[in-house]
C-alpha cells in the first residue's frame, strides 16, 4: 500500500459489516475495521453471542479485525483462527489499545495499557497475537498517552515491528474533550524512521472527510488517516468530492439510504443475531438536512423493529 490509506474507524455498534458495506457502496476506504471483540469473550461460553460481530459476508472492502482483552493466550488462539480463515474474511488484525472507556481502562485493558506499569503486559499481547498471526499483518491502534504525551510508550510499540501503528493524537485522560494534536504525531514519525521503517503511521482524530485527510497526509507526511466521528456527519466522507456529495443528495436519497441500511440488516441477521434498537442511531446520519427532518428522526426514534421503521419511511 503506497498510496495514501484511508480507514473506517472501529467503533463499536456501528461499524459491522452492514455499515461497513453502506458506506463502502457510497465511497469505498482502502480499509475498514470491525467493532471491538473481546478475545476472552470469543474463548468462553459467550463465543455464541459476540461472533456476530466477526460476521464479513457484506463486505468488499478489505476488513481488519480488532481485538482487545487480557490474556494473552486468548489473543493467541483468536488470531490464530483469524489467520486460519477458521473465523474467515480478514486482512489483517488490529489490537485495541487505545480505547478509553472507563470500565476498560479500570479493568487494565485497551488505552490502560499506556501507563509504564502494564507496558510488559502489553508486549506479551503484542507477541502472543503475532505468534498466532503467523504472516497476517497484526497493527495497533492507540493514543498519544495515559494522562500525559509520552513518546516512549510509541517506541516501545514500535520495537515490536507492527505492520501499522494507528495514533488518535489525544491522550486517554483527554477522551475526546480537546482538539486534535495533529502534530504531535511528528515525534512518532522520527521514531518510526528510527526503529521500524516499515510501518505505516496513520493519524487519527478529528479528520472530517478523504479532502482534509489528503491535507493532513501531506502536511505531516504520515501514511494514512483514519476517520470515526465524521462519518456520522457524511457517509461519502471517503469521496474525493466530500463533503458536496452528500450536501447533494435531497430527501428522498436520504430516505433510500436508511431503507437499504434497514433491509440488508435484516437480511443479515435474520435470526435476531443483533438487536434492533442501536440500528436506530444511524437516522440521525441521514435523516439530516432537508425541511422536516429532526421530526422524522424522532419518529424513527420510536419503533421497535425494521419492519416498523421501514412501514414508517414508506409513509414518509
Amino acid at each position: 500500500m503506497n498510496e495514501p490509506i484511508f480507514i473506517l474507524a472501529p467503533m463499536d455498534d456501528v461499524t459491522d459489516t452492514v455499515f461497513r458495506r453502506i458506506v463502502s457502496d457510497c465511497a469505498a476506504p482502502t480499509l475498514t475495521m470491525t467493532e471491538f471483540i473481546n478475545v476472552d469473550g470469543l474463548c468462553s461460553p459467550g463465543r455464541v453471542r459476540l461472533l456476530p460481530k466477526l460476521d464479513t459476508k457484506n463486505d468488499e472492502v478489505n476488513v481488519i479485525a480488532q481485538i482487545w482483552g487480557k490474556k494473552p493466550e486468548n489473543f493467541k488462539q483468536i488470531a490464530r483462527e483469524i489467520s486460519s480463515g477458521e473465523i474467515p474474511g480478514f486482512f489483517a488484525i488490529d489490537l485495541n489499545f487505545g480505547c478509553p472507556d472507563k470500565a476498560v481502562v479500570k479493568n487494565e485493558c485497551c488505552s490502560a495499557m499506556q501507563q509504564p506499569h502494564l507496558w510488559d503486559s502489553a508486549v506479551e499481547i503484542i507477541k502472543a497475537t503475532m505468534d498466532g498471526a503467523g504472516d497476517m499483518p497484526v497493527s495497533i491502534k492507540t493514543r498519544l498517552g495515559f494522562d500525559k504525551v509520552d513518546y516512549n510508550w510509541h517506541e516501545l510499540l514500535l520495537k515490536q515491528k507492527p505492520s501499522m501503528l494507528t495514533v488518535h493524537v489525544r491522550t486517554t485522560k483527554q477522551m475526546s474533550k480537546v482538539p486534535a494534536n495533529w502534530e504531535a504525531i511528528l515525534p512518532i514519525l522520527e521514531l518510526r524512521d528510527e526503529i521500524s521503517p516499515e510501518t505505516k503511521i496513520i493519524l487519527n482524530g478529528d479528520i472530517d472527510n478523504k479532502q482534509h485527510g489528503l491535507e493532513l497526509i501531506d502536511k505531516y507526511g504520515v501514511d494514512g488517516a483514519m476517520i470515526g466521528r465524521g462519518v456520522f456527519h457524511d457517509p461519502y466522507c471517503f469521496d474525493e468530492k466530500a463533503p458536496e456529495t452528500w450536501h447533494a443528495k435531497g430527501k428522498d436519497e436520504r430516505i433510500a439510504l436508511l431503507k437499504k441500511h434497514l433491509v440488508m440488516f435484516k437480511n443479515t441477521y435474520k435470526d435476531g443475531e443483533r438487536k434492533y434498537n442501536p440500528l436506530k442511531k444511524f437516522a440521525k446520519i441521514y435523516m439530516s438536512d432537508f425541511p422536516g427532518a429532526s421530526a422524522m428522526r424522532e419518529k424513527i426514534m420510536n419503533t421497535h423493529s425494521v419492519d416498523e421503521a421501514l412501514e414508517l419511511l414508506d409513509s414518509f
